[in-house]
C-alpha cells in the first residue's frame, strides 16, 4: 500500500455521517485512522490532518468518564453519537473526543494524534498537542461533527480506505490508572506521529514512514 503520496478529498465539506459513529466505540476507534480531522480557520483556509492514533472508552469500562455517574462535566458523552467532547485533563490540558455508539451509554473515541500536513511530524503527537495545534478547547464540546460548525472529521483519503490489521498495531491505552489491560488503542504502524508506540515496535525509517501531502483541500 503507498502511504507516502496521500490524496486529500477535493471536496471541503465532505464528512462522515453520523452513522459512522453510532457504533460502539471499539469498533469506530480503528475505523478513525486515516480519516481527517478538519478545521475551517476565521480566514476560510483550512486547518487538517490524518488521524494516527485513537483510544476506545465505554461505559463499563472503569477508565471511562461515564463509569461511576452522569455529571454536568459528562454530559455530552452520553448524548447522540457524531457530536465532539471536549474536556480537561489534569486541569491543563484539553483532550478531544467523538460521542460514539447510542443516546445514555457514555461512549467515546478520544483522538490522541495527528499527522500533519507540510509540518512537524511531532506537532500533533498526543491528545493535548493535537487539541493545541488546533486551538480546540471546551467551546467545541458537544458541537456536532459538521462542516456547517467549522470543525468536522472527514474520510479517508482514497489510498487510505483500505487501511486493514496489518497496517495498524491494536495494543492497550496509556495515561490511566484503571483499565490498563483493554487492548483499545489503535495506530497507524507507518506513522511517526504516534504519541507513543507498542513495545517492541519501532519507529518507522523516513522512507518508509506516512507522509501526508500539503496540498489544498478546494472546494
Amino acid at each position: 500500500m503507498l502511504l507516502r503520496g496521500v490524496v486529500v478529498p477535493t471536496h471541503r465539506d465532505q464528512s462522515l455521517p453520523q452513522s459512522f459513529f453510532a457504533r460502539p466505540a471499539e469498533q469506530v476507534a480503528p475505523d478513525l485512522i486515516g480519516c481527517l480531522l478538519v478545521k475551517r480557520q476565521p480566514d476560510g483556509d483550512l486547518l487538517w490532518g490524518a488521524i494516527v492514533e485513537t483510544e476506545a472508552y465505554s461505559q463499563d469500562d472503569p477508565a471511562c468518564h461515564g463509569y461511576r455517574r452522569r455529571t454536568p462535566s459528562n454530559e455530552t458523552l452520553f448524548g447522540e453519537p457524531g457530536r465532539f467532547y471536549v474536556y480537561v485533563s489534569y486541569g491543563i490540558h484539553h483532550c478531544v473526543n467523538v460521542v460514539t455508539y447510542k443516546p445514555d451509554w457514555a461512549n467515546g473515541v478520544l483522538l490522541r494524534a495527528v499527522a500533519m500536513a507540510g509540518e512537524s511530524e511531532r506537532v500533533a503527537a498526543g491528545p493535548a498537542l493535537l487539541a493545541r495545534r488546533f486551538a480546540l478547547d471546551c467551546g467545541y464540546d458537544a458541537q456536532p461533527v459538521d462542516p456547517a460548525n467549522g470543525l468536522w472529521l472527514a474520510p479517508r483519503p482514497p489510498q487510505l480506505q483500505a487501511l486493514g490489521p496489518k497496517e495498524l498495531v491494536q495494543t492497550t491505552r496509556i495515561g490511566i490508572s484503571q483499565g490498563q489491560e483493554l487492548p483499545w488503542r489503535w495506530y497507524l504502524r507507518a506513522s511517526r506521529s504516534v504519541s507513543k508506540r507498542a513495545r517492541g515496535d519501532r519507529l518507522p525509517a523516513l522512507a518508509d514512514a506516512l507522509f501526508v501531502a500539503p496540498l489544498p483541500m478546494d472546494s
